[in-house]
């Protein structure tokens, strides 16, 4: 992988996100192979918690604020703020800013935190230049676009051009790699019936590219498809697009048994 250009070592703070830490936590030792080999300082501050985005958007300004008070308090200290999820990166970038507006205590500290925060792949590529790795992945795959990410953030191409870099990788994108995943956090609770209509959609086209892996950026996207895969007896394989490109690919798949 192409080491930080700057020559400095940034000292940067990963934001794990509630699922990698409870469901995944592969993707966070990803995380932290490649910010490492692309010559950053990393650490994980251990007060960290959710970043507020379920009470958020359930319209929960109150409570959303205090969790988005303690994140600020514990990663303002840092060059930058990485998050292997365009979600709950999308909620520091995008939504911090606004979550505070009119604040003159809180909103510049949230402003200066959202310019610092980048989701995993973006900051690689964006921020650092890194253009190659040396992940080896035989076999094909096909990438989700999740909706923050892509919405939000603008990562579409980052991704892609890295996964171009890993030896015996072959990208085959499905039809709407954009479209919904019917995730939505809590929308796949609230409505499951049109989520499961959104997912039905989705995996029709996962499963005409091809493809034996797919990945994505967001681990709720991921586990959402892969439930629905694994309910069709499908052979696809589902992991987190870092864990491939930091060559950590000896975990089960996601929603595969260990």
């Amino acid at each position: 992988m192409t080491a930080n250009p700057t020559g400095k070592r940034p000292r940067v703070a990963l934001f794990v996100t509630c699922l990698v830490d409870l469901f995944r936590p592969t993707v966070g030792f990803s995380a932290v192979k490649l910010l490492e080999e692309a010559g950053c300082d990393v650490e994980v501050p251990p007060q960290q918690t959710c970043c507020g985005q379920p009470a958020f958007n359930s319209g929960d300004r109150k409570d959303a604020r205090a969790i988005a008070e303690q994140v600020i308090a514990a990663f303002e200290a840092y060059d930058y703020v990485v998050i292997p999820s365009g979600s709950c990166g999308g909620m520091i970038k995008a939504h911090y800013p606004e979550l505070f507006a009119g604040d003159a205590a809180w909103e510049p500290r949230a402003v200066a935190l959202a310019a610092r925060s980048f989701e995993l792949v973006s900051f690689l590529v964006d921020v650092l230049g890194v253009t190659t790795t040396h992940a080896r992945l035989a076999g094909s795959v096909t990438y989700h676009d999740s909706c923050s990410g892509l919405r939000e953030l603008g990562i579409r191409e980052q991704p892609r051009r890295l996964l171009a870099a890993v030896d015996g990788l072959t990208l085959t994108e499905m039809k709407d790699a954009d479209a919904c995943c019917g995730f939505g956090g809590a929308f796949c609770v609230k409505y499951p019936d049109l989520s499961n209509a959104i997912v039905e959609k989705k995996i029709v086209n996962v499963e005409a590219s091809g493809a034996a892996t797919l990945l994505a950026g967001d681990l709720g996207c991921l586990m959402n498809m892969a439930g629905k895969l694994k309910r069709q007896g499908s052979t696809i394989e589902v992991r987190h697009v870092a864990e491939v490109l930091a060559g950590l690919t000896d975990a089960p798949a996601i929603g595969k048994a260990k």
